[in-house]
């Protein structure tokens, strides 16, 4: 399964959805990214909304676009994400000082060698940041890229793309439901 195939599976009530599906995955529709890029976060975008099927479908679509190690790093992006943005979420919405002096005492070592261009790895970061609504995240890998030279228009690509896969995913959680309703 390709894009394309998801993008045929959308209804017409989310044409808009399926429109900007079409054309954030594009570099006209992502500028400030490379492809490898565009492909990594909409994989990890896709994860982080825990659609694995919607990654294989990004990631079959992104072809040759992302090497072995760059489909490694997603997952290892989403992974620890998926736990990262869990963890400072709560620290950030407790609203004690004393939480955020606080050693984590979880394991982060990949964040440090991801095994895929660092840089890379934290665009990764932030869009899996924004699908879970992690501002303590968002913030912190968005500091980082702006320090790494990052432009505001491939962070803004970031997180248009991470918002659409995301939206993406939402429908077909709903077509899912739909069609076992209907079974």
């Amino acid at each position: 399964m390709t894009i394309d195939d998801i993008r045929g599976r959308l209804p017409d009530t989310a044409r808009d959805i399926r429109l900007n599906l079409g054309s954030v995955l594009t570099p006209g529709g992502a500028p400030g990214l490379s492809e490898t890029q565009l492909w990594g976060v909409a994989a990890t975008a896709a994860l982080a909304s825990r659609r694995p099927d919607l990654a294989d479908a990004v990631e079959a679509s992104a072809g040759a676009s992302l090497s072995p190690a760059d489909r490694q790093g997603v997952r290892t992006a989403a992974a620890l994400m998926g736990m990262n943005n869990i963890y400072y979420r709560f620290v950030h919405l407790v609203e004690d000082a004393e939480y955020g002096s606080m050693p984590a005492r979880l394991r982060m070592n990949a964040m440090a060698r991801p095994g895929i261009d660092k840089v890379d790895f934290e665009l990764y970061s932030l869009a899996a940041s924004a699908v879970t609504g992690c501002g303590m995240c968002i913030k912190a890998h968005e500091k980082t890229l702006r320090g790494n030279d990052v432009s505001r228009e491939g962070i803004q690509s970031t997180v248009r793309i991470a918002a659409v896969i995301h939206a993406t995913a939402q429908l077909l959680d709903l077509d899912q439901g739909v069609a076992a309703e209907a079974a």
